[in-house]
Parts: C-alpha cells; structure tokens; sequence
C-alpha cells in the first residue's frame, strides 16, 4: 500500500547556464534566459525586489482579465525578428528554442528541472523504459525521459508539438523512439486502459483550462480525477513513478495528493507533495514558488 507522507517537500530549481532568476518582487520576476533577461508578472512574489533598475529585454504587461491576456513590451536590445525566431538554449543534452509567447511563457517551464532530474533518479539504470508525458508541450521533458527508453508524448497543439519534434532534432534526438502526439489527453488515456498498455512513469502537466484539437473541453477541477483513475490503470507494482503537476489554481499539494493516495493507494512505494520553487540568483536567494505538485514513487 503506498504511503501518504503528509509534510510538504520543496523542489527548488537552482539555475543553470540557460536560465537564472535575477531577482523577484512587487508581483514581478526578473529572469535571464540566455543571453536575454526579461520580466514577467509574478503574483506569488509578494516581498519588494533587492535589486533597483531592472533591464530587460522585453516585458510582460498584464491585462485586466484575471485569467490571463497582456502583451510583450520589447526594448531596443531586440532587433528584427529575433524574438518571433527565438534563440537556442540547453539542458543538460537537451537542446531547445527559446520565444516569447502571447500567454507570458517562453516555450518552456523552467521550474520543471529538477522533476526531470527526478524522473530520471526514479528509472535509475533502465533503458528499456516506457513513459508517458501528457500535456507535454515543447518536448523538454520528453526529451530528459527518452535516455531511458521509449516516450509516449501527447499535446493538444499541433503547434507545440511541432516545436517538441523540432527540438527533438536540435537536440540531436530525432532518431530516438518518441511517439508525438496531437491527442485529447483524457481521451488518449481513456484507450490506452481499454488496449490494456502499462508504463513505466507518468507525467502530467495539466493546464487550468485548455481545449483539445477536435474542441473538446479541459477544466481540471472537473476532470482531473478521472485522468488519474486512468492514469493509475496504467501502472502497476513494477512502475516506478508518476509526477503530477498543477499551475495557477487556488489548490493545497495536500489535496492532489490525496487524489494520488486514492487511485494509487493499492500500489507499493510512497505518495509526496509540496510545491516547485525557482531560487533567486546570489547569496541568500529567495525561493519563489511556482506550482503545486503531487508524486508516487516505487523505489527500487
């Protein structure tokens, strides 16, 4: 039977060549990305910011609608197309385009490395893996995973899936064995269970509110349970992981993992939670939270 552990964990992500946080308050956030630093709306930075005069790049104005919308306000440090062409950043082996998007985003979640670091540590040695990466995006994930074996990829967006196989490519990875997808990710599941498929590990990212390619609609306080009933069908005691991401709801970690402790609870191995965090450049950096998470692990 897996184990709740009831006290919160934070996985922070430390930084790395492509990315830093500069510095973050007054509900912004100043971060480097490459050789480019921008400023994006943060409410969860509620403390005032250590460093005066930020430069950047381009910023994120937001609009009224609490639910999203804005603009980029770029400076004269961007010429051309540039920010429409974006630059070429890496993790680790991972190679990958960088591009301001109109939802405040850049193509990637920074926050996200130390749960790729973590699926790894979790499939150890294995290189005949099977995973699954729902609502993967632009692939990063994917692409941390298929060291590991074969990787299912599934995106609603023709066009974030076309950027995932594109830096599939610039990372020297088009030949490995990815399935991309542009697939409903509750309808994708749904028949996988009924094909009677298992996996090795799961990733869900979900989004608060999304539509799949043929219109059908995501709110993820209504349909989340049942992704993880179907997501739990698909693993067994041999699994090593699922990793369950959730972004920009009013949600306690404590509440999805309970959601894990349900639909995974017959299970070997151990249900976490707690919150991604970004830490701050220099000494003394803040932790800035991000995302709430949930996880169940079957060590080995």
């Amino acid at each position: 039977m897996a184990r709740l552990v009831q006290q919160p964990l934070v996985m922070a992500c430390e930084g790395w060549d492509s990315y830093r946080l500069l510095d973050s308050g007054a509900g912004r956030k100043w971060e480097s990305f490459g050789p480019h630093s921008f400023i994006r709306p943060e409410p969860q930075a509620m403390w005032q910011p250590r460093i005066d005069n930020w430069q950047a790049a381009g910023e994120f104005i937001p609009g009224s609608d609490e639910d999203g919308g804005g603009r980029w306000q770029f400076s004269g440090q961007f010429t051309g197309r540039l920010p429409d062409e974006g630059w070429k950043l890496a993790w680790n082996e991972v190679r990958f385009t960088a591009r301001p998007t109109p939802f405040r985003h850049l193509q990637f979640f920074p926050d996200m490395a130390p749960v790729w670091e973590w699926m790894r540590g979790q499939l150890g040695d294995m290189t005949e893996a099977e995973t699954l990466n729902l609502f993967g995006y632009t692939g990063l994930g994917s692409l941390a995973l298929s060291r590991h074996g074969k990787v299912t990829h599934v995106d609603a967006s023709k066009k974030s899936v076309a950027q995932a196989r594109e830096n599939a490519a610039l990372s020297g990875m088009d030949d490995r064995p990815i399935r991309w997808l542009t697939d409903d990710a509750a309808k994708f599941t749904a028949r996988e269970v009924r094909r009677g498929r298992r996996y090795d590990g799961i990733i869900l990212d979900p989004p608060k509110f999304g539509r799949g390619p043929e219109g059908e609609v995501w709110r993820l306080e209504e349909h989340l349970p049942g992704l993880v009933t179907d997501c739990a069908k698909l693993l067994d005691a041999d699994s090593r992981f699922l990793f369950l991401t959730v972004y920009a709801v009013r949600m306690s970690s404590l509440a999805i993992a309970g959601l894990l402790e349900e639909a995974l609870g017959h299970l070997p191995g151990v249900i976490e939670h707690g919150d991604l965090a970004v830490r701050e450049e220099g000494e003394g950096g803040r932790l800035l939270p991000t995302a709430i998470f949930a996880r169940w692990s079957n060590p080995r």
